[in-house]
């Protein structure tokens, strides 16, 4: 998935300025993604939501502090998604990488038979049948869980106003530092 173009950019813009377009079309691809990534099947939203909340997570590294406070929070937010998707998108790469596996050894173990007429007794391979389909069991069951566990993230940030306290984070501009100054030392 590609990211969107931030539009409106100019390199003589305030930081802050240029911060809450990136982070504002960021955010937005983000959530815009993660409502296509609700399916367990959607392997392709899954990942893109994941690509999305890296580039959000990277902008608000370089940017939350010119940002209001909770940045700060959805900076950590994003690399939860982030890191939690990750996970997920790995299952996804490997259960198929097992199955042309699984593929190979059951055509090298038929040539095997063929070869020597079935009179051979039981394939070279056999005994590895079912250790790959036990990791492929496995990592079903561990990709269900962390797609409930991505499930069950994004509706707490939906219910905690994650979207909402970022739109307002990446308008507001952090305090600064209202402690009196000293006087100047007198060098009298």
């Amino acid at each position: 998935m590609r990211a969107r173009n931030v539009s409106g950019l100019d390199a003589s813009m305030p930081l802050a300025d240029a911060a809450e377009r990136i982070v504002g079309l960021r955010l937005r691809e983000l959530c815009d993604l993660a409502e296509r990534a609700q399916e367990p099947e959607h392997v392709e939203a899954l990942h893109d939501t994941r690509i999305a909340a890296k580039r959000l997570r990277y902008v608000l590294e370089i940017t939350a502090p010119c940002l209001g406070p909770y940045a700060d929070t959805a900076t950590k937010r994003a690399r939860d998604i982030q890191d939690l998707l990750g996970e997920v998108h790995d299952c996804d790469v490997m259960l198929p990488r097992l199955e042309q596996l699984r593929a190979r050894i059951r055509d090298k173990d038929a040539a095997y038979l063929v070869g020597t007429g079935g009179k051979a007794g039981p394939p070279p391979n056999a005994a590895a049948y079912r250790g790959i389909e036990r990791l492929a069991v496995e990592l079903t069951a561990r990709r269900a869980r962390l797609f409930a566990d991505w499930k069950a993230l994004w509706l707490d940030l939906q219910r905690k106003g994650f979207r909402a306290r970022l739109e307002h984070a990446i308008r507001e501009r952090p305090v600064k530092d209202a402690s009196p100054q000293l006087p100047p030392v007198s060098t009298v």
